[in-house]
């Protein structure tokens, strides 16, 4: 009787081998995403370098004092460990790392969570020719009685020159980390102003090319800039309950002293919108006038053709007529028929050239 040999048909397709699991990759650190953490005491920025857990500790061992750290899209993993040191919520830590998010002012337990968007210029040689002009970024504060944590998103959203004006200014800085989310606002809207202004003077420049004789602008152009005036505005206008929230006493975590600060900061965005509302207003009617002067040089064509196509008729129907060969047919055995019916033929289409250039149609 033959030996029974253990199955082994699943080795060779390698169901009987050890898997070794795959390599994880290793996890990026926190330090990778902070841009800058400072210990303030009395609005005087402590020397030294510190992680987030030693300057939280050694700012609740002092009186008035507070941390700020600033954070570079950092991810879910960077940024839990800044989230259970200062407490704060998982859901504004979500939005914080996954940004895309509209301006808003969210409150929670004791602390407060801000969005703001961001936006640069883009410089160009012409409005006419400008593919992007305006490109926005993401900003995120959480604000805390002795924190404040900014998140970023985007290149062109930096805080290190606004920092280094804080740090020159202990003044400021004494009234705590709501003066540090006034700042930031006061900067962002800042860029708003001197955004707006620009687009202002963009759309200033379009509105002579448009109306400028044989003018080239095509409505493709204004409804780009129109969009970019949009994105403006989809930045700007959700701001503003924000702002009023913050300057009428929404939280505790903003003083008295602060709040007016945010007023005057307020003030700043009607501004900007009313530069938004009068910029979009005057690119719709643009749009309107592009469309009236292409109908109107579309009938100025078709008169055109139509006159050229009434005077080519003349030879064409004589032509035609002639062409019938037919024998008896007047003035075909004259011996100037030819040169006649040619004098003829000239003689109406100068006659027609002259009647429509009288009535502006050639």
């Amino acid at each position: 009787m033959a030996a029974i040999r253990p199955f082994s048909g699943l080795r060779g397709r390698g169901y009987g081998r050890s898997r070794t699991p795959a390599r994880q990759p290793d996890p990026v650190p926190l330090s990778a995403s902070v841009v800058d953490c400072g210990v303030y005491v009395d609005g005087e920025r402590l020397p030294g370098k510190w992680a987030h857990g030693d300057a939280i500790a050694e700012a609740r061992a002092r009186d008035n004092a507070f941390v700020w750290i600033g954070l570079h899209e950092p991810n879910s993993e960077q940024i839990q460990g800044v989230a259970d040191t200062f407490g704060l919520h998982e859901l504004a830590v979500e939005d914080a790392v996954h940004a895309h998010q509209r301006p808003k002012l969210d409150r929670y337990e004791d602390s407060l969570f801000m969005v703001l968007k961001t936006v640069r210029y883009i410089a160009h040689e012409s409005p006419t020719t400008a593919n992007e002009i305006v490109e926005t970024g993401e900003l995120m504060a959480f604000l805390g009685k002795d924190f404040i944590v900014t998140v970023r998103h985007g290149q062109h959203s930096g805080l290190a020159r606004l920092r280094r004006e804080l740090d020159n200014d202990p003044e400021r800085l004494r009234q705590g980390p709501s003066s540090v989310l006034h700042a930031i606002a006061d900067t962002v809207v800042d860029h708003y102003l001197d955004v707006s202004e620009r687009i202002e003077h963009d759309v200033d420049e379009l509105e002579d090319e448009v109306f400028a004789p044989r003018s080239l602008v095509s409505a493709e152009q204004i409804y780009l800039m129109k969009r970019e005036v949009l994105e403006l505005r989809r930045a700007v206008l959700p701001l503003a309950t924000p702002l009023r929230r913050l300057a009428e006493g929404y939280s505790r975590l903003v003083p008295d002293d602060v709040r007016s600060y945010f007023r005057d900061v307020d003030d700043h965005l009607t501004t900007v919108s009313e530069r938004i509302g009068s910029a979009n207003e005057l690119l719709t009617t643009l749009v309107d006038a592009t469309v009236a002067k292409i109908s109107l040089q579309q009938n100025v064509d078709m008169r055109k053709i139509t006159a050229w196509a009434a005077m080519f008729a003349v030879p064409t129907a004589i032509a035609g007529i002639y062409g019938m060969n037919f024998q008896y047919m007047p003035e075909l055995q004259w011996r100037y028929g030819y040169p006649a019916v040619l004098i003829g033929i000239l003689l109406i289409c100068v006659m027609l050239f002259r009647i429509f250039r009288r009535n502006h149609w050639l």
